[in-house]
């Protein structure tokens, strides 16, 4: 099968969301470019790790010097749901963020879970170039460039989402669920 490359040099849209209730969400990343728009499906760890991750990269470029802005602009800030319909064109295995000094730009890069794929690996830092690969072998890609700001936007927005689930529980830490949870730190007690 041929790989693909979803490309957006500069998307009018790039968001992480979420469809359904607390403890039963579907996470998304949503890149829409004119009429094209590509989603894919993802977990909820690799939305917080991904924000986690960029605005980490982000503030460690500021301290070397590079334009990168505190905080998103209000303009950048976007708070609309998912543009429908929402069909996803992969789930995603790996992801990369590039740093690209040419243009002082970031590169968020997913790709489809491949067979050996495990949760653990879900995020991987990159700031040199990527080396040339054999495309056949490869698995389908998103590829979303941004500027500081809206990568910033971006992930504010991401953890947003990710806080917006199930509350933790004050001892243990664990989602609580409306009816609560068995609570190892309470010895098995519900809370």
């Amino acid at each position: 099968m041929t790989r693909r490359i979803y490309n957006f040099e500069n998307p009018d849209r790039f968001v992480a969301g979420a469809i359904g209730q607390p403890g039963s969400r579907t996470f998304y990343l949503q890149a829409r470019e004119g009429e094209r728009i590509v989603s894919v499906l993802l977990e909820k760890l690799q939305v917080g790790l991904l924000a986690e991750r960029l605005t980490q990269l982000l503030a460690e470029l500021r301290e070397r010097g590079a334009k990168v802005p505190d905080g998103p602009t209000p303009a950048d800030v976007d708070a609309a749901p998912l543009d429908e319909p929402i069909n996803e064109v992969f789930r995603v295995g790996t992801m990369a963020i590039v740093w690209d000094g040419d243009d002082e730009s970031i590169v968020i890069e997913a790709a489809a879970m491949g067979e050996d794929d495990a949760a653990e690996d879900a995020i991987h830092e990159v700031t040199d170039e990527v080396a040339e690969i054999d495309v056949d072998a490869e698995p389908d890609v998103v590829r979303v460039h941004l500027d500081p700001p809206r990568a910033l936007a971006f992930a504010q927005r991401a953890l947003d989402v990710v806080a917006a689930g199930r509350p933790p529980c004050p001892f243990c830490g664990q989602p609580l669920n409306p009816e609560g949870h068995v609570c190892a730190r309470r010895n098995g007690f519900m809370n």
